[in-house]
């Protein structure tokens, strides 16, 4: 008889022992009756027979994690601090599969000469990065390496930032690939996963594009690992594990020795600081940009109005982008400035007119619009911070006979939403596109010659120390999706005309500034950690911050607490939010501090990226 401590995929529940006459390997998977249910589990370790009774293992799987899943999953518990089950809840499981033959992929891009030097960089080094701009043509340099790759006989991986780069993307692939390429990502449906993952096996599919979660799919063979638009932060997991899809590609290609190319025109200071890198400035396109500085109030301006009456006398198409949502970010009373916030948050709630209702975009509560002021009782409830919506009843009274539509995440809804909404831009039959961020993800619109980028301003004074790298390379990624074909121009709403002007076209320089007014301050010249306690009660919440802080200010180790206190959102989900920020030079004591503090009532982020 042997025993075994097992760990239940998908559940957070302490490991339990087990029994079974059969040799069982670490990381293979079995079924165990939890429960009185058969329960899906993964073997940890093989232990000593305990002083308790233990039941048999009902069925022994014939396969487990892969070695690359295995590292994955060790490295995400010691540094993510991700529990047993939720961690193994990450990833797809299959058996091995087939050994793989060489393929004969000769369809691939003709390289410039500066894409031949960039495409010979990457080929020199495990780990790299392609700093290359808007149209500089990054994406058949990639083409070229997973060609090779693939013809080698081994898996490859291209990671895309979120579900809406895929359309595009799934396109360009498929013609070099054909059904050697499957896109994986949280919209895809089961029947459609499990024929990936037959293929996987069978190594009919070589190449997987897709989100975050591709990193845990099974793929015993993989060569290569590309993260396209690596700065963009929805590589980060914002439920726990807090892992980074990033950060987690690099360390999988040190420990595999698997390739990882990082690719971007606004990478992020961290990973241009540590990586070796190719500046990729060439353009494919005879590209002219003007940048039009509107220094106006967030809406539609009168140069917004011309511009927008020039490109489409021309036959050219628009893209706005504006970071809200709704028709506005929300109603405040005229009299006294209170904010209509939601009763479980504390945040002003998003009025959509057209339902007419006030909705948070925190916990999705919904409430009829409120036309009293409860604090003081007036009746003047005035309207605050323009949003997509609104934008577009604005555009639609200027331009009666525009094609407008609607691109953010209370429109596209799914990814058959999605497609069409791609499909008809580029098929000319939109004239004007409206969206929030999703707008900058790498799309290319070849007919557009304006993009117009609104509400900036915000962002750029957030309380963060990201605010001014995000804000340019959104305002970057946006703009360069005008002129991809010939003349482009883009409207930037601001009122910080001088920072845009320096750094837009020159993010080099924005780089080397922003490394300096980092150095010894933030990441990557120290690593952070972000502990958050969240409680029904506040006086509780409060009481566990400052014992919190006690304990952590006792511990002999090389870190720093920058500050405690009450989140900027203290309320959320009806529950009260307090903040530890701690920065180290080394990753060691701040792991330390976040296993002694993590409960139910405490997450711990290691590297965070949000501060709200």
């Amino acid at each position: 008889m042997r025993y075994y401590t097992v760990g239940f995929v998908g559940l957070n529940l302490a490991p339990l022992t087990y029994h079974s006459d059969e040799k069982l390997l670490k990381f293979q998977l079995v079924y165990v009756s939890l429960r009185g249910k058969n329960t899906l589990a993964c073997v940890l370790d093989e232990c000593e027979k305990p002083s308790f009774k233990t039941l048999e293992i009902v069925q022994i799987l014939p396969f487990g994690l892969t070695h690359i899943q295995q590292e994955i999953f060790n490295f995400v518990r010691y540094y993510y601090l991700g529990d047993i089950g939720g961690t193994l809840g990450l990833f797809e499981f299959d058996n091995d599969c087939a050994a793989l033959g060489k393929d004969s992929f000769i369809n691939v891009p003709n390289l410039s000469q500066l894409q031949q030097k960039a495409y010979e960089f990457l080929n020199s080094h495990n780990m790299a990065l392609l700093f290359g701009d808007t149209g500089s043509g990054k994406s058949e340099i990639y083409i070229k390496m997973i060609a090779d790759v693939l013809n080698s006989g081994k898996q490859a991986l291209f990671l895309m930032p979120e579900i809406s780069l895929t359309p595009q993307m799934q396109t360009r692939l498929e013609y070099y690939f054909g059904d050697a390429v499957a896109v994986w990502h949280s919209k895809v449906t089961p029947k459609r996963k499990n024929e990936i993952l037959n293929g996987i096996k069978s190594s009919n599919i070589r190449l997987i594009a897709g989100a975050r979660s591709a990193l845990f799919l099974p793929l015993w063979h993989l060569g290569l690992i590309v993260v396209d638009e690596e700065h963009d932060d929805s590589y980060k997991n914002h439920s726990r594990p807090h892992y980074n899809a990033r950060d987690l590609s690099l360390v999988v290609g040190q420990k595999c020795d698997i390739k990882v190319v990082l690719g971007s025109a606004t990478p992020s200071l961290t990973t241009y600081e540590k990586l070796p890198s190719f500046r990729l400035k060439q353009t494919f396109f005879n590209t002219q940009k003007t940048y039009i500085f509107d220094k106006s109030q967030t809406g539609l301006s009168k140069i917004i109005k011309d511009e927008i009456s020039k490109s489409l006398s021309k036959n050219k198409q628009i893209i706005v982008c504006l970071p809200t949502r709704a028709n506005y970010r929300f109603l405040q009373c005229k009299e006294c400035g209170e904010t209509i916030k939601c009763p479980f948050c504390s945040v002003g709630m998003s009025y959509y007119k057209k339902q007419n209702v006030l909705k948070c975009q925190y916990c999705e509560y919904k409430t009829p619009v409120i036309n009293r002021c409860e604090k003081c009782g007036s009746q003047v409830i005035q309207a605050q911070k323009i949003g997509t919506s609104e934008l577009i009843e604005q555009l639609q009274q200027t331009f009666a006979n525009a094609r407008i539509s609607k691109f953010d995440r209370d429109e596209i809804t799914t990814q058959n939403k999605l497609k069409k909404a791609l499909k008809e831009f580029n098929d000319g039959k939109i004239d004007i596109l409206v969206g929030t961020q999703m707008l900058s993800k790498g799309h290319d619109y070849h007919n557009v010659d304006l993009a117009v980028i609104m509400g900036i301003d915000e962002m750029l004074n957030y309380a963060d120390f990201r605010a001014r790298e995000k804000t340019l390379a959104l305002v970057k990624q946006v703009s360069g999706r005008a002129g991809r074909k010939g003349q482009g121009r883009a409207i930037i709403q601001t009122y910080h005309d001088d920072f845009f002007n320096d750094y837009l076209d020159n993010y080099d320089e924005f780089i080397k500034n922003e490394l300096v007014f980092r150095d010894g301050l933030y990441p990557p010249y120290c690593r952070m950690l972000r502990i958050l306690i969240t409680h029904k009660n506040d006086a509780i919440a409060s009481k566990m911050v400052m014992d919190l802080v006690d304990k952590i200010s006792k511990f002999k180790l090389d870190f720093e607490i920058i500050g405690y206190g009450k989140c900027a959102i203290e309320l959320m989900a009806n529950k009260f939010r307090y903040e530890i920020l701690i920065r180290s030079s080394s990753h060691r004591p701040l792991i330390q501090i976040a296993k002694i503090s993590q409960n139910e009532f405490v997450d711990c982020d290691i590297d965070p990226i949000n501060f709200s």
